[in-house]
């Protein structure tokens, strides 16, 4: 935790008198992730728990269909490298090894921000979904889901310290926190969760809430629908095309998650009141 987040001296100005003081900010660093030694993107995100962040990151990116693609993930060791903290090494397992030049040619090598979750595809159409789409006949109440905000929020240590992360969190369908990450990118935190499950060959999470702070984008909704997700929830508004997307993924999509009240945009049918 104490890499999430750095001490920065600042002016602060009240009713016009200025006093010097110290803040404590948010990480932001350079992840570089890398296919058997070969740099494929870099990300920018909040430093910790970069395995499941690579991890979850091709996973969005449809490098690793399945967790059994996954050889070994791990900080780079190589002496000789400025700053191998902020590497990350991917070997691939199975055909997926055997497919690297195709995953090299459908992208183009950028830096990905922390709010953009598909910088670095080619073309529109790789964005495109692949698959059936969700099926999952359990539901949840209400009541449980009204209470999912404040659960997460108990959990954002770092937040509490500089403000200024997202935070996205998996929920059972009784309404218990069972994995969370923030970062300072909502498609991080997303990736970091999901990630884990990855590595620990637990997907679909096709019995789980994914609950993010912020807005829900077309990116989300996708990175949801590829982990097995039935259900997301987010503070804020979706995106139209989230919306569109959850709908052809049979992902049920909920927006303004606060206090006692939300509105369901798809698939109703897994919320009971």
């Amino acid at each position: 935790m104490s890499d999430a987040f750095r001490g920065v001296e600042i002016i602060r100005v009240s009713d016009a008198a200025r006093t010097p003081g110290v803040d404590r900010a948010a990480t932001e660093e350079p992840l570089e992730i890398r296919l058997h030694d070969r740099p494929f993107a870099v990300v920018m995100r909040t430093p910790g728990a970069d395995r499941e962040l690579a991890a979850g990151f091709l996973l969005s990116e449809r490098v690793l269909r399945t967790p059994d693609d996954l050889g070994t993930i791990a900080h780079c060791t190589d002496p000789g490298a400025d700053h191998p903290e902020n590497i990350i090494n991917v070997t691939l397992a199975g055909t997926a090894a055997l497919d690297l030049d195709r995953v090299f040619a459908a992208r183009r090598n950028v830096v990905t921000n922390a709010s953009c979750g598909m910088c670095g595809r080619l073309t529109i159409e790789s964005l495109r979904i692949e698959g059936p789409p969700i099926g999952g006949d359990w539901t949840i109440s209400s009541s449980k889901i009204v209470a999912i905000p404040e659960r997460l929020r108990e959990a954002q240590v770092v937040f509490d310290q500089t403000g200024g992360l997202h935070a996205a969190g998996l929920f059972t369908r009784e309404g218990e926190l069972d994995g969370f990450a923030e970062d300072v990118g909502r498609h991080n935190a997303v990736d970091k969760v999901v990630g884990r499950y990855v590595m620990r060959d637990g997907l679909p999470l096709s019995d789980r809430l994914l609950f993010v702070s912020g807005r829900t984008s077309f990116e989300i909704v996708q990175k949801a629908f590829l982990a097995g997700i039935p259900i997301l929830a987010a503070v804020s508004a979706p995106s139209s095309l989230a919306i569109e997307l959850a709908e052809e993924c049979g992902v049920t999509l909920i927006g303004f998650l606060r206090g006692q009240s939300f509105n369901i945009y798809s698939c109703p049918g897994r919320v009971v009141t």
